[in-house]
């Protein structure tokens, strides 16, 4: 049986381990239009809930990535003058490009096929195979090319974002929002390497318009950017990598095949990084997919419907959530008028209902210094 895979990132590397993992008689190739030391953005996030598929599905390379990760147990809201600590919400960080070469190494030591610095312009430059995997992103070449079949649907959110990065260290993952002289901004920061830091910053339109941002090359904004979070870098520069304006594209798709065409991970879909879960989704739409085709006996007209059927209601309830999140960004600016602690309430239950008992549970640290302010944790 052959496989193509477009896309070495993630979700197509960990594709072509699992699927050679489970028949090593698969010829798997995986195309990727840049060379292998090439990444874009910085660190990726995993929740502890997340660590545990690796670990049940791969386990090999579940001990490889674990030791290279950065883990925290908190998350940190700055709000004005206070430093609020929610407990119990444990993640782990690690470098994109860390991440992507230890997968590298590993599909290659199981004869993957791994072809770099090849980009497939049309369909028709794939060579013949049985099974086409499309991990080749928001852009995917596969689904634009029959974007009617696939039932494709991208909505732009409101807010502006950039990505950078800055080498200094935070102890959890932590939101900062600002007043500057144009506007409310916030900062989403995360440590995944050693001395390494994802840097997110972030604004509604209102206040980019204001800004002035859009008219900027990118060292004059990154400048500002610096004045404006001076109190979270440390005496660090932000460091750019493609570090560009943007507006988040929620994309869904209402079929997850085509032929012999299979979508996964950004490909499909899209969640807010403000849950941080975008490459978990991905890696989990693998392990879907090959359960599919080895229930299906490796029949790919069988295994394509399964796979969406058994995986698109888990997906949609995270998915709902990740819309939830962006939401509560959207109008973060608004919520901001809140006093600290009613503010961090809010932030910490922007994905959905988050009852008494089971933010206690938790979180009861947090919870308990909420309750000690006179703060109901009843949801509104």
């Amino acid at each position: 049986m052959r496989i193509n895979i477009i896309g070495g990132g993630p979700a197509g590397l960990y594709a072509a381990i699992l699927l050679k993992r489970t028949r090593a008689d698969l010829q798997i190739t995986v195309f990727e239009q840049n060379p292998p030391d090439a990444t874009f953005g910085f660190g990726v996030v995993f929740s502890d809930q997340a660590l545990g598929f690796l670990a049940e599905d791969d386990p090999e390379t579940a001990a490889l990535a674990l030791p290279i990760m950065r883990r925290w147990a908190d998350i940190v809201v700055n709000h004005g003058v206070e430093r609020i600590v929610i407990d119990g919400v444990g993640f782990a960080g690690v470098g994109r490009l860390e991440l992507i070469q230890l997968l590298q190494r590993r599909a290659t030591e199981l004869g993957v096929d791994l072809r770099h610095n090849v980009a497939i312009d049309t369909l028709e430059d794939l060579p013949p195979s049985d099974l086409v995997i499309a991990a080749d992103g928001l852009n995917s070449l596969v689904r634009t090319s029959a974007a009617e079949a696939f039932g494709e649907k991208i909505q732009t959110l409101g807010n502006h974002f950039v990505w950078y990065g800055v080498a200094r260290e935070f102890d959890a993952l932590t939101q900062s929002f600002v007043e500057t002289p144009v506007g409310r901004m916030n900062a989403h920061h995360y440590t995944y390497a050693a001395g390494r830091a994802t840097f997110i910053i972030e604004m509604d339109s209102e206040t980019f318009a204001r800004s002035g941002f859009a008219g900027m090359a990118e060292p004059a904004y990154r400048a500002k950017c610096e004045e404006y979070f001076k109190a979270y870098l440390g005496g660090q520069p932000l460091i750019p990598n493609n570090s560009h304006w943007r507006q988040f594209p929620v994309l869904t798709c209402a079929t997850w095949h085509h032929g012999n065409q299979v979508l996964v991970g950004d490909a499909l879909h899209t969640a807010h990084f403000s849950i941080g879960s975008g490459t978990r989704l991905a890696l989990e739409d693998v392990i879907s997919l090959v359960r599919a085709l080895r229930a299906h006996d490796w029949q790919v007209e069988a295994a394509l419907p399964a796979y969406q059927a058994a995986r698109a209601p888990v997906l949609r309830t995270i998915t709902q959530a990740a819309l939830a999140s962006a939401q509560w960004y959207e109008g973060f600016a608004r919520h901001m008028d809140l006093d600290p602690w009613p503010f961090a309430l809010s932030y910490i239950r922007r994905a959905g209902r988050l009852p008494p008992d089971r933010l206690r549970a938790m979180a009861p640290a947090f919870a308990g210094a909420l309750e000690q302010r006179g703060i109901a944790l009843e949801a509104s």
